[in-house]
Order: C-alpha cells, then sequence, then structure tokens
C-alpha cells in the first residue's frame, strides 16, 4: 500500500521522498522499500525508534493487560510514534506534506479545518486508527489510496510489477506476529499474569482461565466450559484474578463511558452520531453527551463487546470523524 501510494504520487508529479520506521528489531519490510525506491529513483530514508517503540507502545500494552484492559496499540502508535516521527523528518527534508498508504480520506470542514473520514473501501477503511491524531497531523497529512479500492489498489500495484502486490495482508500486531501476547508481557515486564477463577454472574466458580492477558470482553472461545448455552467474558477483574463469563443477552451493552477525548471534526460531541466500539464493528447509532470529564454514549440497540482500553470513534453520516476517546467502562 505504501508503495504504491509513493508512485502514485511521483506519477502525480510530486517529488517523492521514501522513509521506513523500524519499530522492532525484527523488522526487515524496509529492505522491500529500500529496493523499490532504488529502483524507481525515489530517496530511502530509515528511522530506528525501536527504543522509543518499546517504551511508549509495547510496555503500556503490556500493562494494560495487566489491569485487566484490552489495548489498541495501533490506536496509540499512530499519534504518539508514526506520524510524530515522519512528520518531524519531513519537515527536515523541506518536504510539504506527509503521505502514507492509510485507506482513509482527508476532508476539509467548513472553516478550513483538515479532518479524517472514511475511506472508499468502507471493508478496508482504516480511520478507526487514525482517530487520535492532532489537528495539526491532519493540516499536513495525504492518503493517496482513500478515493480507492484495495482490489483496485492491488491491480495497479501487478500492473507496475511491485513485488509486495503478492505479499497477504497480515492481521497481526506487529509485535506480536504469532498471537502469543503471555511471551510479549513476559518479556517486556518480567511476570504475566497467572491461571485464576472463571465465575458465573452469581459468583460461582465454574472453570478456570489461563491468566487474564488471555481473555477479552467478548470473546467465547478458550473459556473451556460446559454450558446450555455459549458462555462468553463478561468482566475481568485483576484484582480479584477472576473473569465473570455469562450468556450473550448479559453482554450486550445500552452505551459506554469513554475519556480522553480527541477532538477532531467537532468542537463538542452532543446528540445523535455513529459510534465504532472497535475496528471491524460497525457502527451503531447512539446519543451522546459530555461529562465528568469524558462522553457517555447510549445506543439505540444494545451492543456486545464494549471493552475497556479500546477507542470508541465518533462519526458523523458522511463518515466523517467527529472524535475519539478511550473506552473505560459499558453501561448495563
Amino acid at each position: 500500500d505504501s508503495s504504491l501510494a509513493a508512485l502514485l504520487l511521483r506519477d502525480e508529479g510530486h517529488d517523492v521522498v521514501g522513509v521506513s520506521l523500524r519499530l522492532i528489531p525484527s523488522a526487515a519490510g524496509h529492505e522491500d522499500a529500500a529496493m523499490l525506491c532504488a529502483a524507481h529513483g525515489i530517496p530511502h530514508h530509515l528511522l530506528d525508534v525501536t527504543d522509543d517503540f518499546r517504551r511508549e507502545i509495547i510496555t503500556p500494552f503490556c500493562e494494560e493487560y495487566l489491569r485487566g484492559r484490552t489495548p489498541s496499540p495501533c490506536v496509540r502508535c499512530n499519534p504518539v510514534m508514526k506520524f510524530q516521527r515522519l512528520s518531524a523528518l519531513a519537515e527536515s527534508l523541506g518536504c510539504d506534506a506527509l503521505a502514507t498508504g492509510h485507506y482513509a480520506r482527508v476532508l476539509v470542514g467548513p472553516h478550513g479545518r483538515r479532518y479524517i473520514a472514511t475511506g472508499a473501501d468502507r471493508i478496508k477503511d482504516q480511520s478507526y486508527f487514525l482517530c487520535m491524531l492532532s489537528r495539526d497531523d491532519c493540516a499536513r497529512v495525504v492518503f493517496p489510496l482513500g478515493p480507492h479500492l484495495k482490489e483496485d489498489i492491488r491491480r495497479m500495484a501487478l500492473e507496475r510489477g511491485l513485488h509486495a502486490a503478492h505479499r497477504p495482508e497480515s492481521q497481526e500486531i506487529c509485535f506480536v506476529p504469532d498471537g502469543d501476547y503471555g511471551a510479549v508481557i513476559r518479556d517486556t515486564l518480567g511476570s504475566e499474569p497467572r491461571p485464576g477463577d472463571i465465575i458465573d454472574t452469581g459468583g460461582h466458580v465454574i472453570g478456570r482461565h489461563r491468566g487474564i492477558h488471555r481473555y477479552t470482553i467478548g470473546q467465547r472461545r478458550g473459556l473451556g466450559i460446559a454450558a446450555p448455552e455459549p458462555l462468553y467474558v463478561l468482566a475481568i477483574d485483576p484484582a480479584s484474578n477472576t473473569i465473570t463469563a455469562g450468556t450473550r443477552e448479559r453482554l450486550l451493552a445500552r452505551g459506554l463511558f469513554a475519556a480522553g477525548i480527541n477532538y477532531m471534526k467537532a468542537e463538542r460531541l452532543s446528540g445523535s452520531v455513529l459510534v465504532k466500539i472497535r475496528s471491524t464493528h460497525t457502527p451503531a447509532r447512539a446519543h451522546v453527551e459530555e461529562g465528568d470529564g469524558g462522553v457517555y454514549a447510549r445506543f439505540s440497540d444494545g451492543q456486545p463487546g464494549v471493552t475497556p482500553g479500546q477507542a470508541a470513534v465518533f462519526y458523523d453520516e458522511e463518515g466523517g470523524v467527529l472524535a475519539g476517546a478511550w473506552i473505560e467502562r459499558a453501561l448495563q
């Protein structure tokens, strides 16, 4: 995606400079990027931020799991690491804008302020992960792929003979490629959560869990409990090291409270909006109002899997990101 973004901009007549961020020591994607740039006469820079990434992203990710929350490292990484470091480098190189391969758009509001909006490809849309960008970030970012569908991007990449066009998409967190959160937590913090009890909503022990970091609100698989109805994770309590399980009906939340609001298109959140509570969630209608240092969202229909630690992203009818915030708790 980023390779084609660079070539599309170059074809439009822009002077393009390629930059790769090394976030983890084992990352090797920058080698392909350097080869592509060399083949097309584009300067390429490698920026090593592994120490900062470990401190700013990996360590907080692990600490969140120990608090019984489910972190969203990509939402945090974009403003704290990627765009901050890349914007600084772009400025030092004399570049006018920063372009990435995200599937999202940047639109301009009535007062001339730029904001993130959903990409043309709603299935691949990545606006959710960009909800915490600052307004300064939005003022200088460009998303060349935003108006296109993923299938068209892959076709254009194949037509240009890009080696990366054949690469399968990764759905994993970059520093947890094998899904073993426990190993990352153990290596980062020197320990990991111990096993404990799974209880029902009445407090009765009905099973054992393998460590609270291996579970998230709404999870069904991996509980290992025989029951008349499917059971889901309803709550995670790090203080008692217990997980509460119950039926899907008990999982539905009428709303949520989120804090740490990052305004984008909106100046304040109020009235009827669409809310996305995780990257794969279909936005749900909700009434929102601010209070208690955050925002309350009350859904028109109950929503499963409202998870503390994840981002809540608030959209208008046109797909514009009004604001983003961090989910603190579900409202039952």
